[in-house]
């Protein structure tokens, strides 16, 4: 049999094999709308009597993003009785957030509010060194680490801090949902991404016992917890710093619980390369931490996995019904997440572009190792670990400046 025979035998069970999967992944679709709306019921645990522990809230910072005032204002404008600390970190003294912080300064005199400038570099990860810096002013014997590209409610440390005080509790993550920070599709894509696709697949991965996840937007823990695991310092290399937390929490001998809402994430891009290289960070950053749940993620993508099986030879007309059902799958799914966790209704008529953006930078995260983050350009090794590109340069005998 001649190659042309093999590629045309491969094309003939290539339509059934993307069919199946798009299947799959409509049950899936139905699966993940059940566990969405049974964890949106979930009790919410309160903090009993009135003391409350005295909490520091870091914020590290680099450069201006698009409503980095309103979204650091956030944290500022809590309902909370215990003491509170802001502390803001950047690396360079010429940061424009610096402005911002000066800013939030004089609108909120009352508050306690510590800015950190210092340039010391202390490994690949930016925002860990940052991190290493801020921590010797913490204050406080709880501590809330969150990035700055995030918006909270007047509740949000009150239950976190209910969280973190429950038994056998290390550490406590957020969900978060998608802010778009500009009008427009590209806003509206983005939120999504997040909703649509990160949200459902967090809980169900969580319901199961598949996943034990960790956020950026936010990881809450003790100081004392903090000093047992070995500092900030012990992250300085890792690409999912988050992540990395997280595990090194749950090996004190607890665990990192997930409260029941979720939390804002503005979505800043106003074009699709952007969009593309922040997503494809996120996805290589999962295929990194969990390549072989990464892998299976592919059921996720039934809608694009439907298109693809109704175009190639042998498809026939189920392959029509199966996009059909993949899409309405997705619909349910969207409505189910604005309904657990009371967001407002998404433009459904973007959810099939969305699915095929999606899906093409899922596949395109297995073709590399290669991130861009705030503008450094990072090579992943198979632990997690960043070397920054210009040091691959050096190693491989490459002239430096």
């Amino acid at each position: 049999m001649d190659l042309t025979s093999l590629a045309s035998q491969a094309l003939l069970w290539l339509s059934p094999l993307c069919l199946l999967l798009a299947g799959a992944g409509c049950l899936y679709g139905l699966a993940a709308s059940f566990f969405v709306g049974r964890y949106g019921a979930r009790r919410i645990p309160a903090l009993p009597g009135d003391a409350r522990p005295a909490v520091t809230v870091l914020k590290p910072l680099c450069g201006l993003e698009p409503n980095l005032y309103e979204n650091l204002e956030t944290v500022l404008r809590q309902d909370y009785a215990g003491a509170v600390q802001v502390v803001f970190g950047v690396q360079n003294a010429g940061d424009p957030a610096i402005g911002v912080v000066r800013a939030l300064r004089e609108a909120y005199p009352d508050k306690r509010i510590d800015l950190v400038i210092d340039a010391r570099q202390h490994g690949s990860n930016r925002k860990v060194s940052n991190l290493i810096n801020m921590a010797e002013e913490i204050a406080h014997p709880v501590i809330v680490l969150a990035d700055s590209d995030m918006v909270v409610a007047p509740d949000y440390l009150e239950r976190i801090v209910a969280e973190l005080s429950q038994p056998g509790v290390t550490g406590v993550t957020c969900l978060y949902h998608g802010v778009p920070a500009f009008p427009g599709s590209m806003g509206q894509l983005s939120a999504l991404a997040i909703d649509v696709q990160f949200l459902p697949n967090v809980v169900m991965g969580v319901s199961l016992g598949l996943a034990k996840p960790c956020f950026g937007s936010t990881v809450a823990f003790t100081r004392e917890s903090l000093d047992a695991v070995g500092g900030f310092r012990r992250f300085r290399n890792d690409l999912a710093d988050d992540y990395a937390i997280g595990a090194a929490l749950r090996g004190l001998g607890g665990r990192v619980t997930i409260p029941t809402f979720t939390i804002g994430h503005t979505c800043v891009d106003t074009e699709l390369h952007g969009m593309w290289k922040h997503e494809l960070r996120w996805n290589r950053t999962i295929r990194t931490v969990d390549p072989a749940g990464y892998a299976g993620s592919v059921v996720t993508h039934a809608f694009p996995l439907a298109l693809i099986g109704s175009v190639l030879p042998g498809a026939g007309t189920l392959s029509l019904a199966v996009a059909a059902s993949a899409l309405a799958s997705r619909i349910l799914l969207c409505r189910q997440v604005e309904r657990a966790f009371r967001l407002p209704p998404h433009a459904y008529w973007l959810l099939p572009i969305r699915d095929i953006l999606s899906f093409m930078n899922f596949s395109c995260a297995f073709l590399s190792g290669s991130v861009t983050w705030k503008g450094h350009d990072y090579h992943v090794v198979a632990d997690g670990t960043l070397i920054p590109d210009a040091d691959l340069g050096r190693d491989a005998g490459a002239p430096t400046a």
